[in-house]
């Protein structure tokens, strides 16, 4: 039996107030706490706890995603919500206007950023894919 049971999820905020809107309004997590120390969402399963700091800099690349059956239609429902995906401008990273990223074995992934820079990223995955 493996000892770890449930991943928990952590991230850093300088700006508690705009985290706890973008992660329950715009994200639709179930906030559940603020312990003084960390924002505490349930993220459809799994705890996020985003830890209050007086100051952060955010990492480079994704720190967070989430898989869904459907990018295009999870980024088309993100985006009435507010969030906006990157677009990266890269000429081997061709993302269509959505922001999507189509990998050549047909995986589709988009960015976007929360209120302190983290990055975040929607995900499908081809039915070849490894589960």
């Amino acid at each position: 039996m493996n000892v770890l049971s449930r991943m928990i999820g952590f991230l850093t905020t300088t700006k508690p107030d705009e985290a706890r809107a973008f992660f329950g309004d715009k994200l639709g997590f179930r906030f559940i706490d603020d312990d003084g120390f960390a924002l505490v969402f349930d993220a459809n399963g799994t705890m996020l706890r985003i830890a209050k700091a007086k100051a952060f800099t955010p990492a480079q690349g994704t720190v967070l995603g989430w898989q869904v059956a459907d990018v295009h239609a999870a980024a088309a429902q993100l985006a009435a919500r507010g969030v906006v995906f990157e677009q990266f401008g890269l000429p081997f990273l061709q993302q269509d206007d959505a922001g999507v990223w189509t990998a050549p074995n047909g995986d589709a992934v988009a960015w976007f950023k929360d209120p302190d820079g983290n990055t975040l990223s929607i995900s499908s995955h081809a039915a070849s894919a490894r589960s």
